[in-house]
């Protein structure tokens, strides 16, 4: 340790959370916590469902294209490309919705689906997971079933001209920033 008197690396335990706010995609709650070293504080956390990725890498004649959706994301106000996902459905298994949600957005599909990583998408104050898969030689077969409100182009995407726009433009997306290097991982230690 460089910093610090050891109780970092503890948890804080919980005195009482309650409930402030609910919509359809989240909730805020208060609570309130006892550090490691007595001290009470109030916290102000999101609990949502956990969400799924797929980042599905397509063979073509030049090389290996990544099947991504192009949508209006609106906190950002902007456009954004991302590999297709969403919520995971309450009792549902995470890699069944990201096959789903491949299905659904794309209408693509793929017998190879296989777990890259699952991360929190922001620690400090959300309570859910992102979980992240690959899928592998994903064809079309199904037609699209898009949510009531969701307006989707789906585009294959040359992989490397994607690993060089990450972080501009359309590719700003942190946890597709996420997904990408966790899918790279894993693809990278099935050549090894």
């Amino acid at each position: 340790m460089v910093a610090g008197d050891g109780n970092g690396g503890r948890k804080w335990m919980e005195i009482s959370t309650r409930k402030v706010y609910e919509c359809n995609v989240f909730s805020v709650l208060e609570r309130e916590s006892k550090g490691p070293d007595g001290r009470t504080g109030h916290f102000s956390l999101m609990r949502a469902q956990d969400w799924a990725v797929i980042v599905p890498y397509v063979r073509t004649d030049v090389g290996t294209s990544f099947l991504m959706v192009r949508q209006y994301r609106h906190g950002a106000e902007e456009l954004s490309l991302e590999f297709p996902g969403g919520v995971v459905e309450n009792g549902e298994e995470p890699s069944h919705a990201a096959a789903r949600e491949l299905a659904e957005e794309t209408g693509w599909v793929s017998d190879k689906i296989l777990h890259a990583g699952t991360v929190f998408p922001n620690p400090a104050i959300q309570d859910n997971h992102f979980h992240v898969f690959v899928a592998l030689d994903p064809k079309p077969a199904v037609d699209r079933h898009l949510d009531q409100n969701e307006i989707i182009d789906a585009y294959l995407v040359d992989a490397d001209e994607v690993r060089r726009r990450i972080g501009e433009g359309e590719l700003r997306h942190a946890l597709m920033v996420t997904a990408l290097y966790l899918a790279d991982r894993l693809v990278g230690s099935l050549k090894a």
